[in-house]
């Protein structure tokens, strides 16, 4: 039986069968299942397998099935990285599960998928996909979170989804350090960007994007007037990585046009930042884009193994390695 997300989100009780099936892109919205499953059976005997666990020793599985806890109600079973490879033992299991629950969880399965057949026919299963979060779906959550504080105009909503860039996870965290700090205050637009850093995050963004467009004399301008922080150092690095592997993502798809293999990224682009993801994906090819991330990753693992370095000098280095690179034919 197919379920969607959002009605389970609000409602776990909605599941009325023993053994569920959460699969999709959106992690973080899987991990929020997973922790509001726990919530919801706390007198249970949580118990934890991958599908590859299983299939090396199937007895073991089978027995934790069988066998009755004496001192809890019933056991919640999580399967981690489930696939079309555990159906058949699946199949064999409904009958005796009982009172336990078992519930899947894996990232994307296609429509040819003979487990993802199994649940979405299947009466006595549930089914939830869990696809990746829009601007929508992103700005409904932060409103719902916020409900309670004053101040929460459609800036102060904007401010929260740029910061998280439509990552549930990170949005999560964003919120909790948003109803901490305002507890009891009005939410003030220039102390969210502060807790936020905002400022600070803009300034990198801006010059990842002028090394990444090409523009030499901005990037070296902006990079002597930056003040580059060398504890987020790793930030910094994996921001310029995300945005090199989603312009990997568009230009591996060679068969599509430009602007449909753009809107076809999940996340998608936040529409402040698409006319300079654009700019990107014309300039840079596969071949410079690999080149870019071995250097990326190249200097994470030297700050990582060389704690007497100077970060800023290394991270600026690279920006302008980058922007030259961009230029390069």
């Amino acid at each position: 039986m197919i379920h969607k997300s959002y009605l389970i989100e609000d409602n776990l009780s909605i599941l009325k069968n023993n053994l569920a099936l959460f699969y999709g892109e959106n992690l973080g919205l899987i991990n929020q299942f997973k922790e509001k499953i726990i919530l919801s059976n706390k007198k249970s005997l949580l118990v934890r397998f991958t599908q590859d666990e299983i299939l090396k020793n199937e007895d073991i599985f089978l027995d934790e099935i069988k066998n009755i806890s004496l001192f809890d109600e019933q056991k919640i079973i999580f399967i981690q990285d489930a696939g079309d490879k555990i159906l058949k033992l699946l199949e064999e299991i409904i009958p005796v599960i009982g009172e336990n629950k078992l519930f899947l969880f894996t990232s994307l399965l296609d429509k040819k998928s003979k487990l993802r057949s199994f649940f979405e026919k299947n009466k006595e299963a549930d089914i939830i996909p869990c696809y990746q979060d829009n601007e929508l779906s992103i700005r409904k959550i932060i409103t719902n979170n916020l409900k309670d504080f004053t101040g929460v105009d459609n800036q102060v909503v904007n401010t929260i989804i740029e910061s998280c860039n439509n990552d549930r996870v990170k949005l999560k965290n964003e919120v909790g350090k948003i109803k901490t700090f305002f507890f009891k205050k009005k939410i003030i637009l220039s102390e969210l960007n502060k807790l936020l850093n905002i400022r600070q995050n803009d300034d990198f963004n801006l010059i990842k994007d002028f090394a990444l467009n090409g523009n030499k004399i901005k990037t070296n301008s902006l990079l002597n007037n930056t003040i580059i922080e060398p504890e987020k150092s790793i930030y910094y690095l994996a921001t310029i990585n995300q945005r090199l592997t989603r312009l990997k993502q568009v230009t591996n798809k060679q068969n599509i046009n430009l602007e449909t293999a753009i809107n076809g990224l999940k996340p998608p682009v936040f529409w402040k930042d698409k006319p300079n993801f654009i700019e990107q994906a014309k300039l840079w090819n596969s071949n410079k884009l690999n080149r870019a991330m071995k250097n990326t990753y190249n200097v994470e693992l030297i700050i990582k193994t060389n704690s007497n370095l100077d970060k800023q000098v290394i991270i600026k280095k690279l920006l302008v390695d980058i922007c030259n690179l961009a230029n390069a034919s």
